[in-house]
Parts: C-alpha cells; sequence; structure tokens
C-alpha cells in the first residue's frame, strides 16, 4: 500500500484506526471521509498521513472522500489536545467540532425568473410583474405580492413561458463587518483600557488579558474596540465572543451590530440545524467573521480566528458537565493559543484562577473600578432573617416588601432574585414523612404549578402531582417545602396585585427568542417586579430597576462545595449589579440567617479585595485552586457490590507520584441515578504536576468490567 491514513471517527474509541488509502485518492490531513467499522460505514477525519511500505498488516481502505470541506490544521490540533487534556477519546471532541457539518443544508426552494421572452398579451397587471421579478429571484406568491396583482397573473405568465420556475439553494452570505464605523461614546476610564487592549491586539500574537470591571462599568463597549482592531488589521481576521447563557446573545448581537454595521453569525443550541450549516461553512469559507456563542462554539472550524473575548469568564456555565466534559474558559486560552490569537476574559467577578494569572503577570490586567455615566454602584443591604423574618408561610421579609411598596410607588422595577426554578423544592408527605424522588435516583422532585407536575431537573423525569402519597397512600398529604421563584412570584403577586410581575427562568423561557422577548419588555418598563434565576442576573441593562432582592443569600452556601464562598459571592455581586445602572441610584437588600460570614459582609462592604485576599490564603493552605488543580473520578454500574470491587481495585491501581494526593472511593451526594450507583474520586495535585498524564497513566492500568461506566473530569466545578 501507498499511504496509511489514521481516522479519527466520531466514537468514544481510544485513539484514531489506521487505514490504506486507495490509489490516487491523495487523502490530506484534515481531509472528511468515510470510513468502514464493522459492516458500518462512518464518517471521519484524517489525522495523520504516513508512508505504507512495509507494513504487512491488511488495513480495510479508506471508502471515499467525502465531498465535504476540510477540517482546518489548527482546528485539528485543538481537538486532539482538548482530548489529552480532558483525558477522554479524541472522537469525543471531534462530533462537537462536526456538529455543523453533520447538519443538513438548507432545502432548494421555488424561485420564479424572467426568462427574457415576451407574452401575447401584455396587460398593466402583466407589466407590473415582468417589472417586479427584475428586482431579483423570489417564490411566485411573494412576487405576486410585490406586484400587488392576484398569483394567477404570475401563473399565466409562467404558463407562456415569460416566466420560468427553477429550484435554488438560497445563497448563504454574511454582511462584511465595518471595523471603522463609529463606536460607543467612551468614558476616561473606558478609553484607556480600550487604548490598552487596541495595543495588546494590534501587537498580534497570542496573548491573554484579564478585563476586570465592576457591574455596569461597560466591558462590552471596550472589548469591542479590541475586536474593531482585530478585524481591521487583517480583512480575514475572525473574532469568537463566548457567552455563558443563550438568553445573553440577543443582547450582545444587538451590540455587536451597532458596533460594526453588520450582525454577527449566532451560535448555540438553539439554532436551527440549516443554518447551523451555514455558520460552520461560513466561519470555515472565512466569510463568517464574527461569531457570538456559547461553550460550543469554541470547536468551530475557524480559517483565520485573531480575537476570543470570553464574557462573564468566572460563569459555571462555561463548564461542560456531560458527555465531553470540559471549562470553555481554560480550552478558550488552549485555542488562542494553538491560533496565535489574543484572548481577553471579561468579568466583574473573575474566578480566582484568572485573579492568580494576572497578579502573578501570566495575563495582562485591566481594570475598569467605575460605572459608565452618572450611574453607580447600587447601595447593599442585609436582612437578618433571625431578627424580621417573614410572617408564616411567605418568603419575603418586611424590610423587602417595604423596600418593594416605595420602589414601585416611584414607578421603578424590582427584581426578585432566587436561584431555584420551579414552585417548591421539595414535596413530601405530612404523613409519613417520605420525600417524593425520582424513580432510580436521589434527587428529589421539585413542584412546578404552571405545569401541575413534579419535575426531576437532574434527570429530566415528570409526573403529575399526584392526590395521595405513592408510598402510604395517605389523600392530600403532599405538601410542598421551601419557595422557588414561582412560589415567590406567587407571594409577589399576592402582595402587589396591580403590579405587572413575570418569571424568567428556564422553566418559563424555552429559547433565545422568548428571552429576548422578555428582556426587551423589562427595559421598556412593561414588567414591574421580575422574579428571576440566574439566567437574569447577569449581562441585562434595565434602566428603571433600582432595587434587587435576594430572596436567600445562604443558597449557595449549604453542602460541600470547595468553591461555594466563591460562587456565592459572584452570584450574589452580579445579581445586586443589576440595580442603577442607569441615572437613578439603585440599591439591594439581601435576605439571610448568617449576616455575619464573610461572604455576606464583603458584597455590604462591596470589599472585593478583601474577600479574594481572604479566599485565596485558605485555598493555598489546603493547595487547592488556583495554588494546586483537582481532578475527580466518578464510577457507576447498577450493581453495588461490582461496583465496589472495581473502585478498590481501581484505588489500589492509583500511581503513587510526588505532589499528587488521592482521595475515596465515597459515595457520591447523588448516590443513585437513572439505576445506577455511583462513587467518586478526588485527586488533588500540586500546580507543577501533569495531572492529565497522571490520569491518564491511571486510567490506562484499570479495566472497568462492561457495566460500569467511568468518567474523569478535570478542574471539577460540581461535587455531586
Amino acid at each position: 500500500m501507498s499511504r496509511i491514513a489514521s481516522v479519527l471517527l466520531q466514537l468514544p474509541l481510544p485513539e484514531a484506526f489506521d487505514y490504506a488509502e486507495p490509489e490516487g485518492m491523495d487523502l490530506k490531513v484534515g481531509d472528511q471521509v468515510a470510513a468502514p467499522l464493522g459492516p458500518n460505514l462512518l464518517r471521519g477525519v484524517v489525522s495523520a498521513l504516513r508512508d505504507g511500505a512495509g507494513h504487512n498488516r491488511p488495513l480495510k481502505s479508506v471508502q471515499a472522500r467525502l465531498d465535504e470541506p476540510a477540517l482546518p490544521e489548527k482546528t485539528l490540533e485543538f481537538v486532539l489536545w482538548a482530548a489529552r487534556y480532558a483525558v477522554d477519546a479524541p472522537g469525543m471532541p471531534l462530533a462537537i467540532a462536526l456538529r455543523g457539518a453533520r447538519a443538513p443544508k438548507a432545502k432548494p426552494v421555488r424561485v420564479v425568473e424572467a426568462t427574457g421572452l415576451a407574452p401575447a398579451r401584455l396587460t398593466p397587471a402583466r407589466s407590473k410583474v415582468l417589472e417586479a421579478v427584475g428586482a431579483g429571484a423570489q417564490s411566485g406568491a411573494e412576487l405576486a405580492r410585490a406586484a400587488g396583482v392576484s398569483a394567477g397573473v404570475v401563473k399565466a405568465l409562467i404558463d407562456e413561458g415569460a416566466l420560468a420556475v427553477r429550484n435554488v439553494v438560497p445563497e448563504v452570505r454574511f454582511d462584511p463587518p465595518d471595523p471603522a464605523a463609529t463606536g460607543a461614546v467612551l468614558n476616561p476610564s473606558q478609553a484607556a483600557a480600550a487604548s490598552a487592549l487596541r495595543e495588546i491586539v494590534g501587537q498580534g500574537g497570542f496573548q491573554v488579558t484579564l478585563l476586570d470591571g465592576v457591574t455596569g462599568s461597560g466591558k462590552t463597549e471596550v472589548y469591542l474596540e479590541a475586536a474593531a482592531q482585530a478585524l481591521g488589521a487583517d480583512p480575514t481576521a475572525q473574532v469568537l465572543i463566548l457567552l455563558p447563557e443563550i438568553a445573553l446573545t440577543q443582547a450582545v448581537i444587538g451590540r455587536v451590530a451597532a458596533r460594526f454595521g453588520a450582525e454577527p453569525a449566532e451560535w448555540h443550541s438553539d439554532v436551527a440545524p440549516p443554518a447551523r450549516r451555514r455558520i460552520w461553512e461560513g466561519v470555515l469559507s472565512g466569510a463568517c467573521r464574527i461569531v457570538v456563542g456559547a461553550r460550543s462554539a469554541l470547536f468551530l472550524p475557524f480559517s483565520n480566528l485573531k480575537l476570543i473575548v470570553v464574557d462573564e469568564e468566572h460563569d459555571a456555565s462555561f463548564k461542560q458537565e456531560e458527555g465531553f466534559i470540559y471549562h470553555a474558559r481554560d480550552l478558550a486560552v488552549a485555542r488562542g493559543k494553538i491560533e496565535d490569537a489574543a484572548v481577553v476574559l471579561a468579568s466583574a467577578t473573575p474566578s480566582l484562577e484568572s485573579f492568580r494569572n494576572a497578579e502573578t503577570g501570566r495575563y495582562h490586567w485591566l481594570k475598569l473600578t467605575g460605572r459608565h455615566g452618572a450611574a453607580r454602584l447600587p447601595d447593599i443591604a442585609l436582612v437578618d432573617l433571625r431578627e424580621t423574618p417573614p410572617e408564616p408561610g411567605r418568603w419575603l421579609s418586611p424590610p423587602l416588601v417595604t423596600a418593594m411598596g416605595e420602589t414601585l410607588a416611584r414607578g421603578e422595577q424590582v427584581l426578585l432574585f432566587l436561584n431555584r426554578r420551579g414552585y417548591a423544592p421539595l414535596v413530601l408527605c405530612k404523613a409519613c414523612g417520605q420525600r417524593m424522588t425520582a424513580p432510580d435516583t436521589d434527587s428529589w422532585l421539585v413542584e412546578h404549578r404552571y405545569s401541575g407536575r413534579l419535575v426531576c431537573h437532574l434527570t429530566g423525569f415528570s409526573m403529575p402531582k399526584p392526590s395521595a402519597c405513592p408510598h402510604c397512600a395517605a389523600k392530600d398529604s403532599l405538601v410542598s417545602i421551601g419557595p422557588g421563584v414561582e412560589r415567590v412570584e406567587e407571594e409577589a403577586r399576592g402582595l402587589f396585585p396591580e403590579a405587572r410581575v413575570a418569571v424568567f427562568s428556564s422553566d418559563t423561557i424555552f429559547d433565545a427568542r422568548e428571552a429576548k422577548r422578555l428582556i426587551e419588555s423589562m427595559a421598556a418598563g412593561e414588567i414591574d417586579i421580575l422574579v428571576a434565576t440566574q439566567a437574569a442576573a447577569k449581562g441585562h441593562n434595565f434602566p428603571k430597576l433600582t432595587l434587587v432582592g435576594v430572596v436567600d443569600a445562604d443558597l449557595g452556601l449549604r453542602g460541600g462545595d470547595l468553591r461555594a464562598a466563591e460562587r456565592t459571592y459572584q452570584l450574589l455581586a452580579q445579581a445586586t449589579g443589576r440595580a442603577g445602572r442607569r441615572d437613578r441610584p439603585g440599591r439591594a437588600l439581601m435576605q439571610t440567617y448568617a449576616p455575619d460570614h464573610s461572604v455576606m459582609q464583603a458584597l455590604k462592604a462591596q470589599d472585593r479585595e478583601a474577600f479574594v485576599a481572604a479566599e485565596m490564603a485558605e485555598r493555598e493552605l489546603a493547595g487547592l485552586p488556583p495554588f494546586g488543580r483537582l481532578a475527580a473520578v466518578i464510577a457507576s454500574d447498577v450493581d453495588p457490590a461490582r461496583l465496589e470491587a472495581f473502585c478498590r481495585a481501581m484505588a489500589e491501581a492509583a500511581p503513587n507520584t510526588a505532589g499528587v494526593e488521592v482521595y475515596g472511593p465515597a459515595d457520591a451526594p447523588l448516590g443513585l441515578v437513572r439505576g445506577r450507583r455511583r462513587k467518586r474520586f478526588l485527586v488533588r495535585a500540586d500546580r507543577g504536576v501533569d495531572l492529565s498524564a497522571y490520569m491518564a497513566a491511571w486510567r490506562a492500568r484499570v479495566k472497568p468490567p462492561g457495566s460500569v461506566r467511568l468518567a474523569i473530569d478535570i478542574d471539577p466545578y460540581s461535587f455531586l
């Protein structure tokens, strides 16, 4: 055989498979091919080619090179790097990279065009049609509407041959951005940061910058100036802006369009498959120069990527927890290095990892210390629920209710923040005490009053709320414990019946279009009280919002998560930062049973530096991130005894390496999910240890039984 092609398949296989290259196929690295695996023919990508001389083992041949564009070399390099870093099969990130290529192309549409032949009889109506058809290809119905005639006139011209119908694939067009267009007027702090960022991007090459600015300081306008620098310096340059929530994409798309005179491409799970295909091909060809998207946009096949922006870089939503497990912020830095592109991490509450990298000089550090225009940071007060508790059966304390009344009387808006979906997080039987859980899962069922169902937010299981306890059969014994956003909305409507109240959560907002509608309604003053989860706690500007009430400020501090304090500080700082973002002063009231907690005191004093210093000191003593590294191993099986035996064997196989500590196995907090028992290991390593290599070596020492599933999570964010 002339050459051997290593082909990556979109399957959880440990490595690429070797195939013979047929004579005359002339494959190149990155080509998409059809390769046989067993009885199936699968799509794959050529990852390497080598001389086949002297190879005496028979190989199956590549079946065909697909009529699809090749994956760029740097995109393929990034896919392979991501797999090594995550200690996962390379086919897993490859499947993400080819998601757009697998999407169906847009269907051809029937259009009517002029043939150049004159009709036998030219009437005024026919003249209007022939004049309108000169404006370009369009359907018969569209042509009739444009000419102001009936469809019969168009049909008659088709029958006579003056018009013809043909099928065409809609042309893919991406309007080019204009980097020289006038941007927003920047205040002195923004202008200084924008100038520094333009200089960094203008130098070219890989550099990482932390853009650290308080809420409302105008970070978006600053990083758009960096995008203008990249786009203006190279007519083929591309820019990627990553966002943690789909709900944020519409607002950022509007600001990008206003800055550059052209809408960017939008990439997330709600994008229709044909549009996904068009964007994927447009990114690959270079026609699409700006992409605004969720974490998976990082795997698009950019042809000349020059700038990556990770907005709200601290946000836990950038962590992909299922399938291929990765953190988009960390992979964005890696892709920037591979592409030799600049990376900007933007946040009002940066992660401690980014703080540490900025402090030690690994990242440039640009700060925006004041809000844009006349706006100033809101005043924050703590409501001690031990001293002023809500009335029985209610969840809003008297001080918060009073503040809401005062705010509404001034014609201003209120945001009630509770990061808990549904009506109640727990349903139990008051007769037997049994808690309602999902079948074969330890997760509690959450009551949703809108749908009248009990839902498991972990597995997706749902059921109508029963009239009797399924365990003891007691009638009308099921009671709802604790508040969710639906319950808070119910209370707000009862307290302020004249107010216009809405809920913003993933259970009430199903796609980006609906999120845009609600955000626009809030911004236009059409909502008086917005009850929301974290979906509304970041990135939005509501001019009349002057009061934020945090219903349960202690919620994120519960449990054993090592990042609990950091996450709580970040989330509540972002939520309270929604108030007073224009010329009206804002305030925030946080209901808490632990007002003396360091997080609450730091938020009240708005002393981020003190909180960060204290949290850093604790992490350094324990050797935890950012001073150490963590990895988790999750093993699961339907048979508890078999799982226990495997985990004992895996513990014994752990490599004995200096600077590495292995804890476990231990039962996972959620010990049963979908009928499978779960156990966890936690690995802590010093910064100098190649943790991915250690985990790969450990993984190679064990061979799980067929029923055992094993998942490795580098830098875990969830400890369930």
